[in-house]
């Protein structure tokens, strides 16, 4: 390989020995340095986006107890609101329970039932509503006393429709309403054993 380069006259050999080196620096630049400036200068743009989120990770382990302290108040929260919802064994379970619940406060409130069913449940996002229909014969006072019941229960209970309607037109002191109301469960797979 070298006994051409000999034949060769040293203006030629100096041409060249100059060509393969400027060829080989090229290659250098392209496939050496070129990358490794662009790799360098990646990790240069990232150092800042790390120092952030360092110092988050920094604070969130400095605020660590507060954390947990809210993090125990939010599970209390929750599971006060859960003694507020409807007993999740089977929605025909709670809708029995919602029953005479409402069954119970209608008789305190001094109202006559006239009837009550069942309605299908109906999902409520995270919650599963559990609806109850019943129509009671009362003066406005007793009915007025019903709904305040209704809303100071200790179940979360809510009411989805009402109508009223007088049952005598000429004596209009007595009334017919009916009203559906709603208690709520976790949905058996939801809740918790």
């Amino acid at each position: 390989m070298i006994s051409w380069l000999s034949k060769v006259s040293p203006r030629e050999r100096v041409i060249i020995i100059s060509g393969a080196a400027v060829v080989a620096l090229l290659l250098g630049w392209f496939f050496v340095i070129s990358p490794l400036l662009a790799k360098s200068t990646a990790t240069a743009d990232l150092v800042p986006e790390r120092e952030r989120l360092l110092v988050r990770r920094m604070d969130l382990l400095a605020r660590r107890n507060q954390i947990a302290a809210d993090l125990e108040d939010a599970n209390a929260r929750v599971e006060r609101l859960n003694g507020r919802l409807l007993t999740a064994a089977a929605p025909a379970v709670a809708a029995s329970e919602l029953q005479k619940l409402v069954k119970d406060m209608a008789a305190e409130a001094r109202t006559d039932i006239r009837s009550e069913r069942i309605l299908p449940p109906e999902e409520r996002g995270e919650l599963l509503e559990i609806p109850v229909e019943i129509a009671v014969s009362a003066e406005i006072r007793q009915l007025v006393d019903l709904l305040a019941r209704v809303e100071s229960a200790q179940k979360l209970l809510t009411v989805k429709d009402l109508r009223v309607r007088v049952v005598n037109v000429s004596q209009p002191k007595e009334l017919l309403a009916t009203l559906t109301v709603s208690g709520f469960i976790l949905p058996p797979g939801k809740a918790k054993a």
